[in-house]
C-alpha cells in the first residue's frame, strides 16, 4: 500500500485506548523530510537533555539519523505522525534501537509496541542475531524499560562505542 509522504507504508492496526477498537495506522521508512516528524524528533532531544546530563546524552539528531547506517521509521494516522523509531547497523550482524518516541497525544495507544514489533522484524530479516539499545535510569525512562522487557530485552553491558555511564542501562535482544 502507498501512503502518501515520502515512503511506502504498512498498514497495520492498533488499539484505541480504553475502546478496544483496532484503528488503521501506517510504518513507513521516513526521509526526515517533513516538519512534523522534525517536531517529535525535536521533543525527543529536549526532553533526553531536560532528564539527562549532557554527556548521559545518547540521542542522535537530524545529521545523525541521516547517516546510511541509520534507518528511521515513523508511524502515521492519516497525517499525524505519532511515532518514530530507528535502526542503527552497528555490524551485519548487530542492529542498535535509536530514537523511540511516542507522541504525547498517541501514549498508551500501543504505538511503542507496533514500533518496536516492527524494528525487531525488519532486523531479523536483515540477518542480526543481536539487537541492543540505551536507555536511562530515570524514572521518566521506567515506560521504556518496562516496554523493553516485556518484548524479551534483558539487561547486558555497555556494547559498541558505549562506555559505563552511571545514567545508562543497556538492554539486547538474540533474535
Amino acid at each position: 500500500m502507498v501512503r502518501r509522504g515520502p515512503g511506502s507504508g504498512v498498514l497495520v492496526a492498533i488499539s484505541r485506548t480504553g475502546f478496544g477498537i483496532l484503528e488503521p495506522v501506517y510504518i513507513e521508512v521516513d526521509d526526515l523530510s517533513r516538519e512534523a516528524v522534525h517536531g517529535l524528533l525535536a521533543e525527543h532531544l529536549a526532553d533526553m537533555h531536560a532528564t539527562s546530563p549532557p554527556e548521559s546524552v545518547h540521542a542522535l539528531d537530524l545529521p545523525g539519523l541521516r547517516d546510511p547506517s541509520v534507518t528511521v521509521w515513523t508511524l502515521w494516522d492519516e497525517e499525524t505522525v505519532l511515532g518514530t523509531v530507528a535502526l542503527r547497523e552497528l555490524s551485519p550482524a548487530e542492529g542498535e534501537i535509536k530514537s523511540m518516541r511516542t507522541a504525547a497525544e498517541a501514549r498508551g495507544r500501543g504505538v511503542a509496541t507496533r514500533l518496536l514489533a516492527h524494528l525487531v522484524d525488519e532486523a531479523r530479516a536483515r540477518g542480526y542475531v543481536r539487537l541492543s539499545l540505551e536507555t536511562g535510569i530515570e524514572d521518566f525512562f521506567a515506560p521504556a524499560r518496562r516496554l523493553y522487557t516485556e518484548q524479551g530485552f534483558t539487561e547486558c553491558p555497555p556494547f559498541g562505542d558505549y562506555g559505563n555511564d552511571p545514567n545508562s542501562i543497556f538492554f539486547t535482544l538474540s533474535l
